[in-house]
Protein backbone atom coordinates (compact mmCIF):
# COMPACT_ATOMS: atom_id res chain seq x y z
CA UNK A 1 0.00 0.00 0.00
CA UNK A 2 1.02 4.03 -0.84
CA UNK A 3 0.68 5.85 2.07
CA UNK A 4 1.80 9.59 1.95
CA UNK A 5 3.26 11.44 5.18
CA UNK A 6 3.00 15.46 5.36
CA UNK A 7 5.52 16.56 7.62
CA UNK A 8 9.35 15.54 8.58
CA UNK A 9 9.33 16.91 12.02
CA UNK A 10 8.84 14.34 14.50
CA UNK A 11 5.83 12.33 14.11
CA UNK A 12 6.09 12.11 10.30
CA UNK A 13 9.87 10.17 10.44
CA UNK A 14 8.94 7.52 13.40
CA UNK A 15 5.21 6.58 11.39
CA UNK A 16 7.36 6.27 8.37
CA UNK A 17 9.76 3.80 9.89
CA UNK A 18 7.33 2.05 11.61
CA UNK A 19 5.02 1.70 8.28
CA UNK A 20 8.10 0.52 6.32
CA UNK A 21 8.68 -1.94 8.53
CA UNK A 22 5.32 -3.30 7.83
CA UNK A 23 5.69 -3.47 4.17
CA UNK A 24 4.23 -0.03 3.04
CA UNK A 25 5.18 2.07 0.44
CA UNK A 26 6.00 5.56 2.08
CA UNK A 27 6.35 9.19 0.94
CA UNK A 28 6.98 12.22 3.18
CA UNK A 29 6.25 15.67 1.98
CA UNK A 30 7.90 18.44 3.90
CA UNK A 31 7.29 22.30 3.40
CA UNK A 32 10.79 23.23 4.32
CA UNK A 33 13.40 22.77 1.72
CA UNK A 34 15.63 20.60 3.76
CA UNK A 35 15.47 18.47 7.14
CA UNK A 36 14.96 21.62 9.42
CA UNK A 37 17.55 22.93 11.51
CA UNK A 38 16.04 26.44 12.56
CA UNK A 39 17.56 26.54 16.78
CA UNK A 40 14.40 25.26 17.92
CA UNK A 41 13.84 23.91 21.80
CA UNK A 42 14.87 21.35 24.33
CA UNK A 43 11.38 18.81 24.48
CA UNK A 44 11.32 15.95 26.94
CA UNK A 45 11.11 12.24 25.87
CA UNK A 46 9.34 10.12 28.50
CA UNK A 47 9.48 6.59 29.51
CA UNK A 48 7.43 5.40 26.29
CA UNK A 49 8.66 7.33 23.96
CA UNK A 50 11.90 6.23 25.02
CA UNK A 51 10.75 2.20 24.59
CA UNK A 52 10.29 3.07 20.93
CA UNK A 53 12.50 4.88 20.53
CA UNK A 54 15.05 1.70 21.44
CA UNK A 55 12.54 -0.61 19.50
CA UNK A 56 13.87 1.59 16.58
CA UNK A 57 17.51 1.47 17.19
CA UNK A 58 18.24 4.44 17.62
CA UNK A 59 17.96 5.19 21.88
CA UNK A 60 21.85 5.19 21.87
CA UNK A 61 22.61 8.18 19.64
CA UNK A 62 19.19 9.79 21.22
CA UNK A 63 20.72 9.79 24.76
CA UNK A 64 24.21 11.22 23.41
CA UNK A 65 22.48 14.24 22.23
CA UNK A 66 20.82 14.74 25.74
CA UNK A 67 21.05 18.24 26.35
CA UNK A 68 22.70 17.69 29.93
CA UNK A 69 20.94 20.13 31.78
CA UNK A 70 21.38 18.62 35.50
CA UNK A 71 21.50 21.46 37.86
CA UNK A 72 19.32 25.29 37.83
CA UNK A 73 19.78 28.07 39.83
CA UNK A 74 16.71 30.03 39.81
CA UNK A 75 15.68 33.11 40.90
CA UNK A 76 12.57 34.60 42.11
CA UNK A 77 11.62 38.41 41.36
CA UNK A 78 12.72 40.77 44.11
CA UNK A 79 14.89 38.37 45.87
CA UNK A 80 18.53 38.25 46.13
CA UNK A 81 19.69 34.74 46.44
CA UNK A 82 19.08 32.24 43.57
CA UNK A 83 17.76 28.63 44.62
CA UNK A 84 20.11 25.71 43.74
CA UNK A 85 17.33 23.34 42.59
CA UNK A 86 18.95 19.96 41.53
CA UNK A 87 17.38 18.81 38.46
CA UNK A 88 18.26 15.27 38.10
CA UNK A 89 16.46 14.82 41.06
CA UNK A 90 13.10 16.48 39.76
CA UNK A 91 13.77 14.19 36.49
CA UNK A 92 13.61 11.13 38.23
CA UNK A 93 10.67 11.76 40.33
CA UNK A 94 8.83 12.26 37.11
CA UNK A 95 10.04 9.51 34.98
CA UNK A 96 12.17 6.38 35.33
CA UNK A 97 13.45 7.29 31.54
CA UNK A 98 13.70 10.34 30.83
CA UNK A 99 15.78 12.39 28.19
CA UNK A 100 16.08 16.31 27.52
CA UNK A 101 16.90 16.66 23.72
CA UNK A 102 16.55 19.36 21.09
CA UNK A 103 13.46 19.57 19.08
CA UNK A 104 15.98 19.63 15.85
CA UNK A 105 18.23 16.73 16.62
CA UNK A 106 15.25 14.48 17.76
CA UNK A 107 13.87 14.92 14.09
CA UNK A 108 17.20 14.77 12.88
CA UNK A 109 17.88 11.21 14.37
CA UNK A 110 14.33 10.24 12.87
CA UNK A 111 15.13 11.11 9.49
CA UNK A 112 17.88 9.74 9.22
CA UNK A 113 16.87 6.34 10.04
CA UNK A 114 14.17 6.40 7.19
CA UNK A 115 16.08 8.45 5.20
CA UNK A 116 17.42 5.50 2.77
CA UNK A 117 14.18 3.53 2.24
CA UNK A 118 11.76 6.20 2.58
CA UNK A 119 10.82 8.71 -0.79
CA UNK A 120 11.27 12.45 0.85
CA UNK A 121 9.90 15.34 -1.15
CA UNK A 122 11.52 18.58 0.72
CA UNK A 123 10.26 22.00 -0.72
CA UNK A 124 6.88 20.85 -1.44
CA UNK A 125 3.53 20.94 0.08
CA UNK A 126 -0.14 19.03 -0.07
CA UNK A 127 -2.37 21.28 -2.53
CA UNK A 128 -5.54 19.37 -2.37
CA UNK A 129 -7.02 16.12 -1.10
CA UNK A 130 -9.41 13.61 -1.96
CA UNK A 131 -10.24 11.59 1.71
CA UNK A 132 -12.40 9.23 -0.86
CA UNK A 133 -10.02 8.02 -3.18
CA UNK A 134 -6.47 9.43 -1.92
CA UNK A 135 -6.19 11.83 -4.71
CA UNK A 136 -3.43 14.38 -4.03
CA UNK A 137 -2.28 17.48 -6.10
CA UNK A 138 0.94 19.05 -4.74
CA UNK A 139 2.30 22.63 -4.98
CA UNK A 140 5.04 21.83 -7.38
CA UNK A 141 5.01 17.57 -7.33
CA UNK A 142 2.83 16.09 -10.43
CA UNK A 143 -0.48 14.94 -8.73
CA UNK A 144 -0.73 10.85 -7.77
CA UNK A 145 -2.96 9.32 -5.89
CA UNK A 146 -2.10 7.57 -2.40
CA UNK A 147 -4.12 4.47 -0.60
CA UNK A 148 -3.47 6.57 2.66
CA UNK A 149 -2.72 10.31 3.04
CA UNK A 150 -1.46 11.48 7.15
CA UNK A 151 -0.94 14.39 8.35
CA UNK A 152 1.97 14.68 10.90
CA UNK A 153 2.34 17.97 9.75
CA UNK A 154 1.93 19.82 13.25
CA UNK A 155 -0.52 22.48 15.55
CA UNK A 156 -1.33 24.27 12.26
CA UNK A 157 -1.84 21.56 9.77
CA UNK A 158 -2.58 22.23 6.12
CA UNK A 159 -3.60 18.32 5.96
CA UNK A 160 -6.24 18.98 8.66
CA UNK A 161 -7.24 22.36 6.82
CA UNK A 162 -7.72 20.75 3.89
CA UNK A 163 -9.80 17.34 4.92
CA UNK A 164 -11.70 18.91 8.49
CA UNK A 165 -11.51 22.76 7.70
CA UNK A 166 -11.37 24.80 10.67
CA UNK A 167 -13.99 24.61 13.51
CA UNK A 168 -14.89 26.66 16.56
CA UNK A 169 -13.53 25.30 19.36
CA UNK A 170 -11.11 23.08 17.94
CA UNK A 171 -8.50 24.78 18.81
CA UNK A 172 -8.25 26.59 22.69
CA UNK A 173 -5.82 28.89 23.98
CA UNK A 174 -4.28 28.20 27.81
CA UNK A 175 -3.96 31.76 27.77
CA UNK A 176 -0.11 31.51 27.62
CA UNK A 177 2.63 32.33 24.73
CA UNK A 178 5.72 31.60 24.52
CA UNK A 179 9.12 31.99 22.75
CA UNK A 180 12.61 30.78 21.92
CA UNK A 181 15.79 32.73 21.40
CA UNK A 182 19.17 32.14 20.30
CA UNK A 183 21.91 34.19 22.13
CA UNK A 184 25.77 34.27 22.44
CA UNK A 185 27.12 30.97 24.36
CA UNK A 186 28.71 32.49 26.81
CA UNK A 187 25.73 33.95 28.22
CA UNK A 188 25.38 30.13 29.54
CA UNK A 189 27.08 27.54 31.26
CA UNK A 190 26.80 24.23 29.72
CA UNK A 191 25.01 21.96 31.82
CA UNK A 192 22.81 24.44 33.63
CA UNK A 193 19.54 26.00 33.58
CA UNK A 194 19.58 30.10 34.92
CA UNK A 195 15.76 30.61 35.44
CA UNK A 196 14.39 33.93 36.62
CA UNK A 197 10.25 33.61 37.91
CA UNK A 198 8.03 36.07 38.66
CA UNK A 199 4.27 36.27 38.55
CA UNK A 200 3.21 35.53 35.21
CA UNK A 201 6.35 35.22 33.41
CA UNK A 202 8.80 32.97 33.42
CA UNK A 203 12.33 33.08 31.87
CA UNK A 204 15.24 30.83 31.66
CA UNK A 205 18.64 30.01 29.39
CA UNK A 206 20.67 27.02 28.83
CA UNK A 207 23.65 25.77 26.68
CA UNK A 208 23.85 22.31 25.77
CA UNK A 209 27.28 20.19 25.42
CA UNK A 210 26.84 20.35 21.49
CA UNK A 211 25.56 23.48 20.93
CA UNK A 212 27.09 26.57 19.32
CA UNK A 213 24.98 29.01 20.73
CA UNK A 214 22.79 28.89 24.02
CA UNK A 215 18.80 29.09 24.35
CA UNK A 216 16.14 31.60 26.13
CA UNK A 217 13.32 30.46 26.37
CA UNK A 218 10.14 33.05 27.23
CA UNK A 219 6.80 31.87 28.69
CA UNK A 220 4.10 33.86 29.73
CA UNK A 221 0.28 34.88 30.72
CA UNK A 222 -0.56 38.19 30.62
CA UNK A 223 -4.20 39.18 31.13
CA UNK A 224 -5.77 39.41 27.97
CA UNK A 225 -5.05 37.86 24.59
CA UNK A 226 -2.57 39.28 22.33
CA UNK A 227 -3.04 40.53 18.89
CA UNK A 228 -0.44 39.96 16.41
CA UNK A 229 0.01 37.63 13.38
CA UNK A 230 1.61 34.24 13.42
CA UNK A 231 4.26 35.28 10.25
CA UNK A 232 5.18 38.55 12.02
CA UNK A 233 7.67 38.32 13.59
CA UNK A 234 8.95 42.07 14.12
CA UNK A 235 5.85 42.37 16.30
CA UNK A 236 6.08 38.90 17.89
CA UNK A 237 9.76 40.12 19.27
CA UNK A 238 8.01 43.10 20.27
CA UNK A 239 5.59 41.06 22.56
CA UNK A 240 8.47 39.53 24.00
CA UNK A 241 10.37 42.75 24.77
CA UNK A 242 7.00 44.05 26.84
CA UNK A 243 6.51 41.34 28.69
CA UNK A 244 9.95 41.08 30.12
CA UNK A 245 11.96 44.34 29.75
CA UNK A 246 13.23 45.04 33.57
CA UNK A 247 12.34 41.80 34.83
CA UNK A 248 16.14 41.34 35.96
CA UNK A 249 19.64 42.70 34.51
CA UNK A 250 20.71 39.91 33.29
CA UNK A 251 17.30 38.86 31.60
CA UNK A 252 17.56 42.24 29.54
CA UNK A 253 20.89 41.49 28.31
CA UNK A 254 19.20 38.24 26.86
CA UNK A 255 16.33 40.91 25.28
CA UNK A 256 19.42 43.02 23.68
CA UNK A 257 19.70 39.46 21.64
CA UNK A 258 16.43 39.87 19.78
CA UNK A 259 16.89 42.27 17.00
CA UNK A 260 20.33 40.29 15.99
CA UNK A 261 19.72 36.90 16.61
CA UNK A 262 19.46 34.21 14.17
CA UNK A 263 16.72 32.18 14.83
CA UNK A 264 13.73 33.01 17.01
CA UNK A 265 10.38 31.13 17.42
CA UNK A 266 7.04 32.57 18.99
CA UNK A 267 3.76 30.93 19.32
CA UNK A 268 0.34 30.81 21.87
CA UNK A 269 0.37 27.92 23.83
CA UNK A 270 -2.91 26.38 22.62
CA UNK A 271 -4.81 22.75 23.07
CA UNK A 272 -6.23 21.03 19.99
CA UNK A 273 -9.48 19.50 20.72
CA UNK A 274 -11.08 17.46 17.89
CA UNK A 275 -13.73 14.53 18.49
CA UNK A 276 -12.45 12.83 15.79
CA UNK A 277 -8.72 12.59 13.84
CA UNK A 278 -9.76 10.50 10.79
CA UNK A 279 -11.88 11.17 7.87
CA UNK A 280 -11.75 8.48 5.03
CA UNK A 281 -8.65 7.94 3.73
CA UNK A 282 -7.13 10.48 6.11
CA UNK A 283 -6.09 10.45 9.67
CA UNK A 284 -3.98 12.80 11.33
CA UNK A 285 -1.43 12.07 13.90
CA UNK A 286 0.32 14.21 16.72
CA UNK A 287 0.09 17.72 17.21
CA UNK A 288 -1.85 17.62 13.74
CA UNK A 289 -4.76 15.72 15.37
CA UNK A 290 -3.98 15.89 19.40
CA UNK A 291 -1.68 18.72 20.67
CA UNK A 292 -2.41 18.93 24.32
CA UNK A 293 -0.16 22.21 24.35
CA UNK A 294 3.42 23.15 23.27
CA UNK A 295 5.75 23.18 26.53
CA UNK A 296 3.47 22.10 29.05
CA UNK A 297 1.49 18.65 27.60
CA UNK A 298 4.36 16.27 26.69
CA UNK A 299 3.34 16.90 23.07
CA UNK A 300 6.63 15.14 21.99
CA UNK A 301 6.59 11.94 23.53
CA UNK A 302 2.27 11.80 22.46
CA UNK A 303 3.48 12.23 18.89
CA UNK A 304 6.11 9.46 19.24
CA UNK A 305 3.45 6.85 20.48
CA UNK A 306 0.49 7.82 17.98
CA UNK A 307 2.53 7.56 15.35
CA UNK A 308 3.56 3.78 16.80
CA UNK A 309 0.42 3.17 17.58
CA UNK A 310 -1.14 4.25 14.24
CA UNK A 311 1.53 2.38 12.83
CA UNK A 312 0.72 -1.25 14.14
CA UNK A 313 -3.40 -0.91 13.93
CA UNK A 314 -2.43 -0.34 9.88
CA UNK A 315 -0.60 -3.63 10.37
CA UNK A 316 -3.06 -5.19 12.00
CA UNK A 317 -5.99 -4.52 10.05
CA UNK A 318 -4.00 -5.05 7.42
CA UNK A 319 -4.17 -1.35 5.41
CA UNK A 320 -7.75 -1.37 5.79
CA UNK A 321 -8.62 2.56 7.33
CA UNK A 322 -12.04 1.67 8.30
CA UNK A 323 -10.42 -0.81 10.84
CA UNK A 324 -7.04 0.78 11.42
CA UNK A 325 -8.38 4.43 12.10
CA UNK A 326 -11.24 3.57 14.83
CA UNK A 327 -8.88 1.32 16.64
CA UNK A 328 -6.10 3.71 16.94
CA UNK A 329 -8.07 6.61 18.09
CA UNK A 330 -9.81 4.42 20.74
CA UNK A 331 -6.22 3.29 21.82
CA UNK A 332 -5.24 7.02 21.77
CA UNK A 333 -7.94 8.28 23.47
CA UNK A 334 -7.09 7.89 27.04
CA UNK A 335 -3.26 8.96 26.54
CA UNK A 336 -4.66 12.14 24.76
CA UNK A 337 -7.69 13.23 27.23
CA UNK A 338 -4.83 12.86 30.06
CA UNK A 339 -2.39 14.78 28.63
CA UNK A 340 -5.03 17.52 27.85
CA UNK A 341 -6.05 17.62 31.31
CA UNK A 342 -2.68 17.57 32.59
CA UNK A 343 -1.19 20.72 30.07
CA UNK A 344 -4.41 22.48 31.29
CA UNK A 345 -2.92 22.70 34.89
CA UNK A 346 0.42 23.18 33.90
CA UNK A 347 -0.55 26.07 32.12
CA UNK A 348 -1.13 27.81 35.01
CA UNK A 349 0.81 26.05 37.35
CA UNK A 350 3.96 27.50 35.63
CA UNK A 351 2.99 30.78 35.61
CA UNK A 352 1.21 31.80 39.06
CA UNK A 353 -0.56 34.62 39.53
CA UNK A 354 1.12 36.34 42.53
CA UNK A 355 4.21 36.68 44.44
CA UNK A 356 3.02 34.44 46.92
CA UNK A 357 2.59 32.26 44.50
CA UNK A 358 5.69 32.39 42.61
CA UNK A 359 7.39 31.78 46.19
CA UNK A 360 5.38 28.27 46.77
CA UNK A 361 6.63 27.13 43.53
CA UNK A 362 9.93 27.61 43.92
CA UNK A 363 10.15 26.57 47.87
CA UNK A 364 8.38 22.94 46.15
CA UNK A 365 11.54 23.02 43.55
CA UNK A 366 13.78 23.18 46.60
CA UNK A 367 11.70 20.72 48.36
CA UNK A 368 12.65 17.85 46.06
CA UNK A 369 16.14 18.60 45.83
CA UNK A 370 16.45 18.38 49.41
CA UNK A 371 14.53 14.98 49.69
CA UNK A 372 16.65 11.93 49.04
CA UNK A 373 15.73 10.20 45.85
CA UNK A 374 14.70 7.23 47.65
CA UNK A 375 12.07 9.38 49.07
CA UNK A 376 10.82 11.33 46.21
CA UNK A 377 10.96 8.47 43.32
CA UNK A 378 8.59 6.23 45.26
CA UNK A 379 6.22 9.08 46.07
CA UNK A 380 6.01 10.55 42.71
CA UNK A 381 5.22 7.04 41.34
CA UNK A 382 1.98 6.94 43.08
CA UNK A 383 0.65 9.56 41.19
CA UNK A 384 0.39 8.72 37.37
CA UNK A 385 -2.09 11.47 36.77
CA UNK A 386 0.67 14.35 37.68
CA UNK A 387 4.30 13.87 37.77
CA UNK A 388 4.06 10.34 36.71
CA UNK A 389 1.07 10.37 33.86
CA UNK A 390 3.79 10.40 30.82
CA UNK A 391 5.23 7.63 32.13
CA UNK A 392 2.39 5.75 32.69
CA UNK A 393 0.72 4.81 29.24
CA UNK A 394 1.40 1.61 27.53
CA UNK A 395 3.05 1.11 24.97
CA UNK A 396 1.21 -1.74 22.66
CA UNK A 397 2.85 -4.85 21.05
CA UNK A 398 2.07 -5.09 17.26
CA UNK A 399 2.79 -7.74 14.69
CA UNK A 400 5.89 -8.65 13.78
CA UNK A 401 7.67 -6.17 11.71
CA UNK A 402 8.30 -7.39 8.13
CA UNK A 403 12.37 -7.88 7.77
Amino acid sequence: MRVLISGASISGPVLAYWLRRYGFTVTVVERSPTPRKTGGHAVDLFRPAMDISEKMGVLARIEQLDAGMGRMNLVREGARRPVPVDLGKVYRATSDRHVEIMRDDLSEVYYDATRDDVEYLFGDSIASVDPDDGAVTFDHAAPRRFDLVIGADGLRSNVRRLVFGTLPGDTVSLDGYFGVLSVPREFGVVGEYIGHMGPRRTVGLYAARHLPDARAVFLFRPESGLSYHHRDVSRQKQLVREAFTGMHPRVDRWLGELDTSPTFYFDQISQLRMDTWSRGRVTLVGDAGYCPGPVVGGSTSLAVLGAYTLAGELARAGGDPARAFPAYEAAMREPVQRSRAFALGAAHAIHPNTRLGVWALVQAARLVTALPTAISAPLARLNTKGLRMHDSFPVREYPAPVR
